[in-house]
């Protein structure tokens, strides 16, 4: 297996960004970008965040943005997608633009004679190892944790059913973090609100090839799970650009002993 291929030499080609945060004085902006994706990509990841306050007329300006754009898109959303509590109604309107929502749940996708699968879910926060918070004591904080444990099980049920679909890739996206390797350069003392060690459990007991978040506007883009699977910061305040772009394996069949090898993802 070489680097940029599986045996066979193919690779699938994600674009992904996170926190584009639109609103309608923002339309327009990112569809030049955008309009490039069928040169470079075959599937855009928006990884939450897409509006500031969660409102159906700034989720029309997403669907704009990516309505037609010669690629598939998939998304999770993002807290910033919930505050008005019309999460339902964003949802709706990005559907109708042919954005595949996840939440939980999964989807698969034709790639240079393979298939990709796509598990995703917004994920929670919480905290990681040694300093995360625990379902005990008030109604209150057991429920907090029990959230975030909800959206962990969502994405390992997601993973898990991908991995008997005979995906040549799996990824998982969220929106919030899974790795505090990704939240390097966040203040330390908010680093439990920015993720969960949750989310990385599940990424490891299931099975991936890339794990895809945002949320960490001041974070890194390089991380990786305990059990070696490639984590990407993609919020647009870290990259810094329109999107990102991976590069991963596609291999031929879930059953190659191959698939079980750790496989890089590398950045364009």
């Amino acid at each position: 297996m070489t680097r940029d291929g599986g045996q066979n030499g193919a690779v699938v080609r994600v674009a992904a960004v996170g926190d584009i945060h639109l609103s309608p004085d923002c339309r327009g902006l990112l569809r030049p970008s955008f309009a490039t994706l069928p040169l470079c990509a075959d599937v855009l990841l928006l990884a939450g965040d897409l509006t500031r306050h969660g409102t159906v007329p700034e989720a029309e300006v997403v669907a704009e943005e990516v309505r037609d754009v010669g690629v598939p898109v998939v998304a999770v959303l993002g807290n910033h997608d919930y505050h008005s509590e019309q999460e339902a109604d964003v949802s709706r309107v990005l559907g109708d633009a042919g954005v595949t929502v996840l939440e939980g749940d999964r989807v698969l996708l034709p790639v240079g004679g393979g298939k990709i699968g796509i598990a995703g879910v917004k994920g929670f926060c919480g905290g990681f190892a040694g300093s995360s918070a625990g379902e005990f004591g008030e109604r209150e904080m057991k429920e907090f944790v029990r959230a975030a444990r909800r959206g962990a099980e969502g994405l390992y049920r997601a993973l898990s059913g991908l991995d008997a679909e005979g995906c040549g890739a799996r990824i998982a996206l969220t929106h919030f973090a899974p790795v505090p390797d990704t939240l390097a350069g966040e203040p330390v003392e908010i680093y439990p609100f920015l993720g969960s060690y949750l989310l990385a459990e599940a990424i490891d007991e299931a099975g991936a090839d890339l794990a895809v978040h945002g949320h960490a506007h001041l974070g890194t883009e390089h991380g990786m799970t305990a059990g070696g699977v490639r984590v990407r910061n993609v919020a647009q305040p870290v990259i810094g650009k329109a999107f990102a772009l991976y590069h991963l394996p596609l291999l031929p069949t879930p059953a190659d002993p191959v698939r079980r090898e750790s496989r890089a993802a590398t950045t364009s």
